[in-house]
């Protein structure tokens, strides 16, 4: 067996290393134009040339979550393409939307304010139950945060393009539903695939539905969001701020309006990074079950992009 690894942005040593110990059978290697065909490979952001000159593939892993980029490649129909169920970024995701929505909740953002002045002061406690959280996408991760979030005891609703019956979670599926679950938002988390349905779909007319006071918090793609829109809304007051994590160009571009913006906190596309040895662990388990010739988690629809 043959695997190669095509990272052209990423040091693949450590990835062919720490694979080659826990496939000693296999034969693993970094990809160079002209590379012997591989059976399987591991990639992130490869260029057409390695479609193209690896035409023996049966399996194309990729070591994040989202395969918008991959999809855009020309790839062979029999190709099966694999995305990540976990390997450690949904308790990462977790993690960070939660601090998102707890430091708007709790408005840590003007009390950092006040101390930066050297002002003590208090501001009236919120209710809790006029915060509802809207997770929007319900996969592995989205699944994720919405539960951590119920341990905060926000209100907390889901919706999906499938239907989806998460105890505690009201959830809502399909195009038909999507105002319904807005309206009933006041908190909007974007976990959504990327895909030519969902690019652009947070704009005007979907987050002016969010609840007045609204807030959105992006850790989806940058593509997902049409950034004049959000702007417009949060000056015009419709929409109190956001947490923006993914953005159309990566890194943000310094002249950018984001990084200035009092009511928009920007993070570098960190809300959820791939974690090497557990990203490997979840690849050999795939690959030996394949072996074994059974079914495997994460292989992607070509048709509805993941």
């Amino acid at each position: 067996m043959n695997i190669t690894i095509c990272f052209p942005s990423l040091v693949p040593e450590p990835w062919v290393q720490a694979l080659q110990q826990a496939l000693p059978g296999a034969q693993v290697s970094a990809w160079a134009p002209g590379a012997p065909q591989a059976d399987h490979a591991i990639v992130w952001a490869p260029p057409q040339q390695f479609i193209d000159q690896q035409l023996g593939l049966k399996t194309l892993f990729n070591i994040g979550a989202g395969v918008d980029a991959l999809l855009q490649l020309k790839l062979p129909p029999a190709l099966k393409v694999v995305r990540l169920d976990d390997a450690g970024m949904s308790v990462q995701m977790a993690e960070y939307v939660c601090h998102a929505v707890i430091r708007h909740f709790r408005e840590f953002d003007a009390y950092d304010a006040d101390t930066q002045m050297g002002k003590w002061s208090y501001l009236k406690p919120r209710n809790r139950s006029d915060f509802a959280v809207g997770v929007m996408g319900l996969g592995v991760l989205g699944e994720r945060v919405a539960k951590a979030l119920q341990v905060f005891e926000f209100p907390v609703n889901g919706y999906s393009r499938s239907p989806k019956d998460l105890p505690g979670i009201r959830c809502f599926s399909g195009i038909q539903a999507l105002p319904q679950f807005l309206q009933a938002t006041r908190v909007l988390v974007n976990l959504m695939p990327l895909t030519h349905e969902t690019e652009n779909m947070l704009n005007q007319g979907t987050l002016s539905q969010l609840q007045k006071g609204g807030y959105l918090i992006n850790v989806a793609r940058g593509k997902h969001l049409v950034e004049d829109d959000l702007i417009a809304l949060i000056d015009t007051g419709h929409l109190a701020g956001a947490t923006l994590d993914v953005f159309r160009t990566e890194p943000l571009p310094a002249a950018h309006r984001f990084w200035q913006h009092p009511k928009i906190t920007v993070t570098p596309h960190t809300s959820a990074r791939t974690l090497r040895e557990e990203s490997i662990a979840q690849i050999v388990g795939k690959i030996q079950a394949l072996q074994r010739g059974e079914a495997i988690n994460g292989v992607v629809d070509h048709q509805r992009g993941y």
